[in-house]
């Protein structure tokens, strides 16, 4: 035994060395499984500094943090003033941790760092991932400085404004700040992003849209609970927060796999969004004028959105399920939709399934909505599939139809239509059958309470 102690001793000097060395500035590694667990709990600074270092330290090493439940300044919550900018190659472990937006932060809390405020010809991202391990929390201000999107105005008190244009901030009347929405409130913001994951997660109190997509390509999202009422309580007082969609898809978006989503939301819970409404000034990116950090408009068929797989849905909103809108020359074709439990929140014009919708720019030509195909659909709102545009090549099957008659329906039928504003909601003139060609409709049942 004595013979040993040396070489014992002779170890420990050699580890307590390379420890030494590994540990030079202001980081240090903790080594599980083979690899560098790089935390921001390694790093100094505010909560976002911290984050932010880390992501720096694993670009090209790991190409991996973990984000802890507990924070090393002894919280059990990360605090953010400023949007997390993540690169390309880089994944995010959201350990069992909750994340919210400063009462301070007018901005996103995850964005891709090759778009936002001036970048004007922004390049593509790829391949980033955030990833949810057990119980994790997203969540918006409790005060926040601004909400809703691109189209609304912001006041203390947006309730006696009567307008669906009012949402709640607390900016609203200070001189210097904008009165307006834009895209920095989207909780989780990505552009010109080729490969993107994210899982397991709760997202909650979102200062507009949860999740929006411009222009990303193979995407997988899943397991994602979404709660985004239109109403938030601010120092005990409740207050209306517009457009709170779940999950958006706006130009270019492309190969979309959305599983096993589910909450509320105040607004569409999931918005398919390809509006040819600019027709000038197409290079437009990085402003704070619109609710997209990319260009607006339609360039073309590389900002079509096509080959999206939307699985197992179960949600509750004010609007639509599934809203699938395009205008003019832009196109969304090859949508699958299987499994799609839809009630209404209160109000009046709730879809399971919107396709087309009216009011945002030239209507839709014919053709450009297509290969739509929805089926095992049950809702409970003005109607089951609700059609506002020519489609063709559609199916749609396996529906039940459980609303109730009178207001705010579609007299029962679980298929609407607002082709011709001269026809009621439940036909279909002989003009408007042109615009509806080769849609088949299979096992749609009505059940009236």
């Amino acid at each position: 035994m004595k013979k040993l102690l040396p070489v014992f001793l002779t170890l420990v000097l050699i580890v307590f060395s390379n420890c030494s060395n590994h540990n030079s500035g202001n980081t240090f590694h903790i080594k599980k499984g083979g690899f560098d667990n790089i935390t921001p709990n390694q790093f100094k600074g505010s909560d976002i500094e911290r984050i932010q270092a880390a992501i720096t330290e694993a670009e090209g090493k790991t190409n991996k943090i973990f984000i802890p439940a507990r924070n090393s300044n002894g919280t059990n919550k990360w605090l953010i003033d400023r949007a997390i900018l993540l690169p390309s190659n880089i994944t995010v472990i959201l350990d069992n941790c909750t994340i919210q937006l400063s009462d301070s932060c007018r901005d996103n809390m995850f964005r891709s760092d090759n778009v936002g405020r001036g970048i004007v010809n922004p390049e593509w991202n790829y391949h980033i991932a955030l990833i949810g391990i057990g119980d994790v929390v997203l969540k918006g201000a409790d005060n926040p400085r601004a909400t809703g999107d691109g189209g609304v105005s912001i006041f203390l008190d947006p309730g006696a404004e009567g307008s669906w244009s009012a949402s709640y901030g607390s900016d609203a009347g200070k001189e210097g700040t904008k009165q307006k929405g834009d895209w920095r409130n989207i909780m989780i913001l990505m552009g010109y992003v080729d490969g993107f994951e994210m899982k397991n997660f709760r997202i909650e109190k979102g200062h507009a849209w949860a999740v929006s997509f411009e222009r990303t390509h193979n995407a997988v999202i899943s397991d994602i609970h979404i709660n985004n009422p239109e109403e938030i309580v601010v120092n005990g007082t409740p207050v209306l927060v517009r457009n709170r969609d779940g999950i958006d898809l706006r130009q270019g978006c492309k190969n979309f796999r959305i599983n096993s989503v589910s909450g509320k939301t105040g607004d569409d819970f999931i918005a398919l969004s390809n509006l040819d409404t600019r027709k000038t000034d197409y290079n437009n990116c990085g402003t704070l004028q619109s609710t997209m950090v990319t260009m607006e408009g339609w360039r073309g068929p590389e900002d079509d959105i096509e080959q999206i797989f939307i699985t197992n849905i179960n949600c509750t909103s004010m609007f639509r399920g599934i809203a699938i809108r395009t205008s003019d020359s832009a196109s969304i074709n090859n949508v699958y939709i299987d499994g799609l439990i839809t009630r209404k929140w209160y109000g009046g014009s709730h879809n399971s399934v919107l396709v087309g919708g009216k009011g945002y720019g030239k209507p839709s030509l014919p053709g450009r909505i297509n290969n739509i195909h929805a089926m095992n659909i049950v809702g409970n709102g003005y109607s089951l599939i609700h059609i506002e545009a020519p489609i063709e090549n559609c199916t749609f099957m396996n529906g039940i139809y459980n609303g109730q008659s009178g207001q705010y329906s579609g007299d029962g039928k679980p298929i609407t239509y607002n082709l011709d504003k001269n026809t009621s909601p439940n036909q279909i003139s002989n003009i408007d059958k042109d615009k509806v060609r080769n849609v088949v409709l299979k096992n749609m049942i009505s059940i009236i309470d």
